[in-house]
């Protein structure tokens, strides 16, 4: 199947669940579970939106693997695999902040970060009414619009995107991190979206993102974009971007920061 049909359905199915998430907001968000601390919630919108998004794939190409993040991972005939956050920032849409998004990807080979090779994907905030879109060797896209990341800064002059963990141990650590950083560089964002910081920064609009302990789900879609607008996404060292690390930015930016988080013991 040709990357721009598999962008298509991508694009199509993160639209939908991202009108369902925005009708159940209106209406009352309740929080349904929580998961790995008091404060890592999952809503019922949250449930909904990912029982929509995995029954349109499988209704369209049910030969495909399925891995989202409230489900659970199917593995599929085709080696195709749907990576799915129903929604991404869920903190975010509880409290009625208009900074989330639906993120949808399809890789090829294991559903795993470090070995697969991610052929389309979209990320849908339709707060901002924005969509953005990548394909393998595509190019990346906001509402049509191609892409590019920003020009490469001094350090000194980079704003930089992060998140949290939810966990209390990582988050004392990654406090420091950012103690160490803050005085480096421009400025800190924590938007509280990570595949909104990763278009972000294919954008333009940040000059860079670092984060520890994101699931796959969460750097699916966003990775793609970010790299097809020319940044460079990546883990530790050699190692491809994952739960243990991932940071984007255009090159000489990235190999920057990177060794200062280094230095920081990110």
């Amino acid at each position: 199947m040709p990357h721009d049909e598999l962008l298509d359905l991508a694009r199509s199915v993160a639209t939908q669940a991202a009108e369902l998430a925005a009708r159940r907001r209106i209406e009352g968000v309740a929080v349904a579970d929580r998961k790995t601390s008091s404060v890592d919630v999952v809503t019922f919108a949250d449930r909904e939106s990912e029982e929509l998004i995995r029954s349109l794939i499988a209704a369209a190409r049910p030969n495909d693997g399925f891995l989202g993040e409230e489900g659970e991972a199917n593995t599929g005939t085709s080696g195709l695999t749907w990576v799915v956050d129903p929604i991404d920032g869920t903190v975010n849409y509880l409290y009625g902040i208009p900074h989330y998004a639906i993120s949808v990807a399809v890789v090829e080979g294991d559903p795993d970060p470090s070995t697969w090779r991610a052929l389309a994907g979209a990320v849908v905030n339709l707060g901002a009414q924005e969509t953005y879109t990548a394909t393998a060797g595509g190019g990346a896209f906001l509402n049509g619009e191609r892409l590019q990341v920003a020009e490469a800064v001094d350090l000194s002059q980079a704003l930089v995107a992060t998140g949290f963990s939810y966990l209390q141990e990582l988050r004392v650590k990654q406090g420091r991190v950012v103690a160490g950083l803050l005085p480096q560089v421009r400025d800190i964002r924590r938007m509280g979206t990570a595949s909104l910081d990763l278009c972000m920064v294919a954008s333009g609009r940040v000059n860079a993102y670092y984060e520890e302990s994101l699931n796959p789900w969460d750097h699916a879609a966003g990775a793609l974009i970010a790299r097809e607008a020319g940044a460079t996404v990546k883990g530790r060292g050699t190692q491809a971007e994952g739960k243990d690390f991932i940071l984007a930015a255009e090159p000489a930016v990235a190999q920057k920061l990177e060794a200062v988080l280094m230095q920081l013991d990110a």
